[in-house]
């Protein structure tokens, strides 16, 4: 059975785009048939973070009636399948958010997991992917103005017979940061299902058009998904072989640099 959820935040900027690919990409890592989906059609980012820009048929050709929904399926990072929608204003124009709901049951016998990229903001085009998905999950900051919006939409989601399955915090300077945590989650009335740290190593990831979690295994950020994720499929989180031997060999190699600064590395 296909599990759907939409992604979704009171206001722009909070990252949900960001979580959307790396948390639809550590899904497909843990071998769950995984599609993303861009429905931000008047202000579309996935595919431009994950270098799918420039698809000759996205999510705007499909609700304009001019290409069937399998056209518009790229595969990303460790084999998820992307929905982008198209950067272009006159696509967008010509796009009938109404027909999301139609079109994604051409594809939801397909996948274990459906995550959804909501525009932000409360509008029309937002309640699309509110209504039809079984859960909704929060991206916010911690700031009042994030969470206040956040919990408008929550408010809206509730009204259309939506549930939500919880928040993430992104951009927190303080993963363990409990006092934050509690916080959020009697302000919002949800619970919190992990928190982003503030990572530079997020924005070096979207400027080479990938996903933290595969340019930087290593990076804070990346481990947080990967507890995120695990936490969604009901799996105990335990940090990859891979992961802890690229750990020992970046201190290994840092500890050769500052020993012997003359010589480089052998590979």
């Amino acid at each position: 059975m296909t599990t759907v959820f939409t992604i979704a935040s009171g206001k722009g900027g909070t990252g949900k785009t960001t979580v959307t690919a790396n948390l639809g990409s550590m899904l497909a890592y843990h071998k769950k048939r995984t599609f993303i989906l861009d429905s931000d059609m008047g202000m579309a980012n996935l595919g431009l973070i994950l270098g799918l820009e420039n698809m000759p048929v996205t999510l705007h050709e499909v609700l304009a009636g001019k290409a069937d929904i399998h056209e518009a399926i790229y595969e990303g990072p460790y084999g998820v399948m992307v929905i982008p929608s198209g950067l272009s204003l006159e696509g967008f124009k010509k796009s009938d958010p109404e027909k999301l709901t139609d079109i994604l049951k051409d594809i939801v016998d397909e996948c274990d997991y459906l995550i959804i990229d909501a525009p932000a903001g409360i509008n029309h085009d937002g309640i699309v992917p509110l209504a039809i998905a079984d859960e909704i999950i929060l991206v916010v900051n911690p700031d009042i103005s994030s969470l206040v919006d956040a919990l408008k939409t929550k408010m809206l989601t509730e009204m259309i017979g939506g549930k939500v399955k919880g928040a993430i915090i992104n951009r927190i300077g303080n993963v363990n940061d409990t006092n934050t945590r509690s916080q959020i989650e009697k302000m919002l009335g949800v619970p919190v299902l992990g928190m982003i740290p503030e990572d530079v190593n997020v924005r070096r990831a979207s400027a080479g058009r990938s996903p933290v979690v595969s340019k930087f295994p290593t990076s804070e950020a990346s481990r947080a998904f990967r507890r995120i994720s695990a936490s969604i499929i009901g799996v105990d989180y335990k940090e990859d072989v891979i992961t802890s031997k690229k750990k020992k060999e970046n201190f290994i190699e840092k500890f050769a640099r500052a020993m012997f600064p003359g010589v480089k590395n052998a590979n």
